[in-house]
Parts: C-alpha cells; structure tokens; sequence
C-alpha cells in the first residue's frame, strides 16, 4: 500500500487568523518541494481569497458548513485525493465549522487507509474571546462552537496578542485553562506568527493492531505517547454480537472516548458501519462490499493487553 498522506485541520472563529497561519505552511511546502492539496470551507457561494493560492490544488467547499451540510461534499473531495498524489493535506473550515466533525471523517476506516491526521489546530482571537464567551454579546450556539473548537485542539494558537491588555490576557487564559487539558500546548503570537517546528509537529498518534484468531496483538507498536490522543486501529474480520460489541465498549470508557468502524453482524449478513459516543451504538448497513472491516479506538493511553482482552471478548472467548 503507498504511504498515507500527512493531513492537518486548522479551526479557529471567524477572524482568528486561520488563513494566515495556512498560508504560512503553504509556502514551507513548496520551498521544500511538496505537492499540497488544500479544502477550503467558506460558509458563502464564493471565496473572496481564493487570489491567495493562484497556482495551488485547491477545493472549495462553498454554501455550507464542513461538518454539517456540506460534510459528504468533504468525504467526495477526500475520495479524488485518495485518487491523485500528494504529499500533504490541509484542511481549513469555516470560522463556524465543528473541527471534531472533521476529524470524524479522517478516522473511519475508509480514510485512516489512505491519510494520517497529524495535527488538530486551533486559533483564537486573543482581543475577543471574552466577548464571545458573554452572555449579553453572543449566543449560546457560538459558545458551544468556541468551546468544540479549543477542545478538539492538539495545539492551540492563541493570536492577536498584541491587541489585549495584560489584564484581559490573564482572564482570557484563566477561561482557556478551564477548558484545555493539560497536555495542550499553547502558543501565544500577534500575527499568526508560529514557528513550523511547532506547527508541523505530530500531535496526533495512530497505532495499528492485528489480532489473530485467539485474539492476540502482533506486529504493532507498543510504545506510548501518553501526552498524546491517538486512534487505535483494529482488523477485525469476524462477525460480532451488537449487544456485546457494545458492553465491551462500555468496558473501555476511561481510556476510549470515541469509537467507530466497520463490522460484520453475526446476525444478519452484509457490512455495517458502527458509531460509539457517549454509551450508545449506532449501526448502519454499508453496501459497499470490498472493504476490511476494523475497529477504530480513539482515546488516551490505550492498552494493548485491553484491547486484546476487547478482542477476545467479542470472539467469546
């Protein structure tokens, strides 16, 4: 299989600085040589920066919001990548857009074969985030979004610095405090300025798991990045039991926040695609028929010998 293609997603309120930062890592690529594919989200019919990147492969993704209405138009334009060769994706979304939904769709198993998430970035505009976050001057929707956009963040750019006071900047941070964990960096800057060893680096781990028919882990890494979330990807091709598959889930929670893939039913034939947040599974039949079917364990700290003992279960066993 040809290697996967590096892909990072930049997040960030409307005026945050989202596109500076892009272009930033733009021009790193093309002094180093890279073929870049770029999705733009805009929320209107047109992109009145699109004179920015003459030159470049670029999608627009217009009318809609990246993770909502326009989200298969995202999984379309995914496809025509997994198509034509490139060297690294990035991924911008509307100022309004839920990155979380995004990298959804960069952890199913139909897109974890062909592209890597590295990196989850987030930007906030440093000289109004406490006016968003007030009850009089915003909404409860705009909020929520804030709030998905620094949680999702595996680095988190704090900009405008230059446009707030030391005693707004330490209530801004004290906000962000409450709402980051504690192994997200934060980078303070004025104009979108961040170093590219910084930007580049790899937030985000994915490790692979095969298991044979005991339910055994072989061939797979075993070294934590405990700083880190990572995807778990496991092959599993024998057909399971929903009730189990989602107690066993259940089993799993402190260290699995999300789950999702592709599985055979033992009670009905055919493929289903699999969803786990919150305690609850949702499974819908998939009519695609030459696809592996796997597991995907997001979460921190994953252990191997519980994901075998996962394994093990679902084989009853």
């Amino acid at each position: 299989m040809s290697k996967k293609v590096p892909v990072y997603v930049i997040s960030g309120f409307l005026g945050s600085g989202k596109t500076t930062v892009l272009l930033h890592m733009l021009e790193h690529f093309k002094d180093e040589g890279l073929k870049l594919g770029i999705i733009l989200n805009e929320l209107g019919d047109e992109n009145v920066e699109n004179h920015l990147f003459q030159g470049e492969r670029v999608v627009e993704l217009l009318n809609g919001c990246i993770c909502c209405t326009i989200q298969d138009d995202l999984k379309s334009t995914l496809d025509q990548y997994v198509g034509e060769k490139v060297d690294v994706l990035i991924i911008e979304g509307t100022g309004v857009a839920n990155p979380l939904e995004i990298k959804d769709v960069l952890l199913t198993p139909l897109y974890m074969e062909h592209f890597e998430l590295q990196s989850m970035i987030s930007l906030v505009d440093a000289s109004h985030y406490l006016e968003y976050q007030s009850f009089f001057n915003s909404s409860k929707e705009i909020r929520g979004l804030l709030k998905e956009q620094v949680t999702s963040a595996h680095l988190l750019v704090l900009n405008k610095m230059d446009l707030v006071s030391e005693k707004e900047l330490i209530k801004v941070e004290s906000k962000l405090a409450d709402e980051l964990e504690d192994h997200v960096p934060v980078y303070r800057t004025s104009y979108g300025e961040v170093p590219l060893e910084i930007l580049l680096e790899k937030r985000m781990q994915m490790r692979e798991v095969r298991v044979d028919q005991h339910g055994k882990g072989a061939g797979h890494d075993h070294h934590h990045h405990h700083h880190h979330i990572e995807a778990v990807k496991v092959a599993f091709s024998e057909p399971v039991n929903r009730v189990v598959l989602e107690k066993q889930l259940k089993k799993l929670s402190k260290q699995v926040v999300r789950s999702k893939g592709i599985v055979r039913l033992d009670e009905t034939p055919g493929l289903y695609e699999f969803q786990y947040a919150a305690s609850t599974l949702v499974l819908n039949k998939i009519e695609k028929t030459d696809v592996e079917p796997s597991i995907i364990l997001i979460g921190k700290e994953i252990d191997d010998k519980k994901v075998e003992k996962f394994c093990e279960a679902l084989r009853g066993e």
